[in-house]
């Protein structure tokens, strides 16, 4: 058996903003743009890996959370504490350097982690948490 991961979800609460952000700042393409308004589904991925790829979803848009959910959820991607995605570059330098031009909010410039990778950490505008590391 062979499972390969296609997509992964992240949240997003402005969909200029996180499209912005995937697009022209870390050069993802957009597969797909469905919905208006916060009702956005994003999906994205990398050039060149049509088979992987992040769909930024609203959070609001799930029936089966309650809106006590949903405020947690809102103060937990405020926070940086809701989602994550890791990333991974040949020049994680050049990267960082993109992302700084781009505005980004840094939380960790690149540096040698102890174990045994080295990384930088973005917040995306919905306050996802982005690491990104050097390629081995």
């Amino acid at each position: 058996m062979s499972l390969t991961i296609h997509s992964s979800f992240l949240p997003h609460e402005d969909p200029e903003a996180s499209l912005a952000f995937y697009r022209d700042v870390l050069g993802f393409e957009v597969r797909y743009d469905v919905g208006n308004g916060r009702m956005r589904w994003i999906t994205v991925g990398p050039a060149g890996q049509p088979g992987t790829s992040v769909v930024l979803a609203p959070p609001v848009a799930d029936p089966g959370v309650t809106d006590e959910e949903r405020r947690t959820i809102t103060e937990m991607m405020a926070k940086g504490t809701y989602a994550m995605l890791l990333l991974a570059t040949d020049d994680l330098d050049t990267t960082f350097d993109r992302l700084r031009v781009g505005d980004s909010e840094i939380v960790q410039e690149p540096a040698e982690q102890p174990y045994g990778v080295r990384d930088c950490a973005v917040r995306d505008p919905a306050g996802n948490l982005i690491r990104i590391q050097q390629s081995r």
